[in-house]
């Protein structure tokens, strides 16, 4: 049966409601005007569920706590902090790159007053804004110029757009890759008003397959590192340095996309040969574009560097100002490109040492976790260190395993489910995945300053359990089973960015 408008007449006003809110913590931050809206919202809600047959109208205390409950979800700002324990390291959606505390802290001195973003101050004339970072990667590179775009996708589009407009580009068939977003290079190169020309197959390419592409209305020789995936067996590719060579002998320049291009070598640490910016400089590239925040462990941004000539000829492309960069970028990149040529940056970025650190520091990090849980929190969510495999995730690496260790949670599929729902809309939101139908909490990608927050959400998340059955009475023998402090190996879960 259906509400009459006697129960409808019922329900409490918008003011009355916004009058039981009061002071209330959980809303205090959230602007007079979204909270009304927050409260016709709940109102709305009451109003469908006793036109569907409800008889009885929620008192104003219920739906206070409707309103309270939207308001934790939803938080002050929409763009928070989270706990990253899915256990990829460049994880997309979750922001990728965490900036160093020097990057922090020269955005927020440039953001705070006035800056020569564009002047000179020696002349007191307009300057460039790329001046900032110019200078720091012509030395970490060995290019002749550079240029930072808003992101690699953009620099690619970029230098297709200045160098091969109506022209044909030459690409290996089994580099034509699709990054994050569904964005795909031939889709690029379209939008660009290039002409795709593939070449070779999926998993070998040849030199000869280059020569005999190249034509009269042939604009660009493009090579693409497959950064985000790999094709292994019976493969062939064209190196960097054959390519180049062809296009000088043929009067055509080349590019390479490195993808998430890094500038040290990683091999000391156990990970396998990726090419560095400087070597594919060293090459004779004639241009190499790369992003920010993938390896370097910077801001968001596409750098590109190389020949003077044809960086120059990208500067002057009107469509470089509608994909410029803006001070905030400018200041915390040239703060990790310090840390580049200071030698620090193994030390103080964070997206090295994480991928750098050792095991043992990171199962030290989860056991502080399972410590900070009371004995009765503990009953409820069943936790347990459990050894597993991180990511780099990003599109960087993709064959790399990085050893993690990490908390699981969750007695039953249920349990471990009602976890996962509510750690996510906690705060902060703490970003788990489901693994063996547990709760796995990665500590590779849990920050240390993160440990106490972590288990503050762990202990309110217990609240979301029932209270466990007591064990029935039996004269069998229990089962041994690993304690919560001793690691057990679990299963490689898939993971999605």
């Amino acid at each position: 049966m259906s509400a009459d408008r006697a129960t409808l007449r019922g329900l409490p006003s918008v003011d009355q409601l916004l009058r039981s809110l009061g002071d209330r913590p959980e809303v205090a931050g959230i602007p007079r005007a979204r909270l009304t809206e927050m409260v016709r919202e709940a109102l709305d809600g009451e109003r469908r569920r006793l036109l569907t047959g409800a008889t009885a109208p929620a008192d104003v205390v219920t739906l206070t706590g409707r309103v309270v409950q939207a308001g934790r979800r939803s938080g002050v700002f929409s763009l928070r902090p989270v706990i990253n324990a899915q256990g990829v390291v460049l994880h997309t959606n979750l922001g990728r790159a965490l900036l160093s505390s020097l990057a922090l802290e020269r955005v927020a001195a440039v953001g705070a007053a006035y800056s020569n973003l564009e002047l000179d101050l020696a002349s007191k004339e307009r300057g460039s804004r790329y001046s900032h970072v110019e200078a720091l990667l012509r030395r970490l590179t060995g290019a002749e110029d550079a240029l930072v775009v808003n992101n690699n996708a953009a620099a690619v589009l970029l230098a297709l757009e200045t160098l091969a407009h109506g022209k044909e580009v030459i690409v290996s068939r089994g580099e034509l890759i699709e990054i994050g977003g569904e964005f795909r290079i031939p889709d690029i190169m379209l939008r660009s008003g290039a002409v795709l020309r593939e070449v070779g197959a999926t998993n070998r390419t040849h030199l000869r397959d280059y020569v005999e592409a190249i034509g009269p209305n042939t604009g660009l020789l493009l090579k693409v590192h497959t950064s985000n995936y790999r094709v292994v067996g019976f493969t062939a590719e064209v190196s960097s340095r054959e390519l180049t060579e062809l296009g000088r002998a043929r009067g055509i320049p080349v590019m390479e996309d490195l993808g998430s291009g890094s500038l040290v070598d990683l091999r000391p640490w156990g990970f396998p040969y990726e090419p560095t910016v400087p070597e594919v400089v060293a090459s004779g590239v004639d241009l190499i574009s790369f992003s920010g925040d993938k390896l370097l462990g910077g801001p968001q941004a596409g750098i590109v560097v190389g020949r003077r000539e044809i960086v120059t000829r990208l500067k002057k492309n009107p469509w470089n100002r509608a994909l410029r960069i803006d001070k905030f970028t400018i200041a915390a990149l040239e703060a990790t490109l310090y840390a580049y040529e200071a030698g620090t940056a193994q030390q103080t970025i964070p997206t090295l040492r994480v991928l750098t650190e050792p095991l043992t520091d990171v199962r030290r990090r989860a056991r502080k976790v399972l410590r900070r849980l009371a004995p009765a929190i503990r009953e409820r969510l069943a936790p347990q260190l459990v050894e597993d495999h991180a990511e780099v995730g990003g599109g960087a690496l993709p064959t790399v395993e990085l050893p993690t260790v990490g908390v699981a949670v969750g007695a039953t599929p249920a349990a471990a489910r009602t976890l996962d729902a509510t750690l996510r809309i906690g705060d902060p939101p703490v970003i788990g995945r489901m693994v063996d139908d547990r709760l796995f909490l990665d500590c590779r990608t849990v920050l240390p300053a993160q440990i106490a927050a972590l288990a503050a959400a762990l202990t309110r998340a217990a609240d979301s359990l029932a209270p466990p059955e007591p064990a029935p009475a039996s004269k069998e023998p229990l089962a041994v089973e690993p304690g919560p402090d001793q690691p057990v190996r679990g299963p490689v879960p898939p993971r999605t960015e």
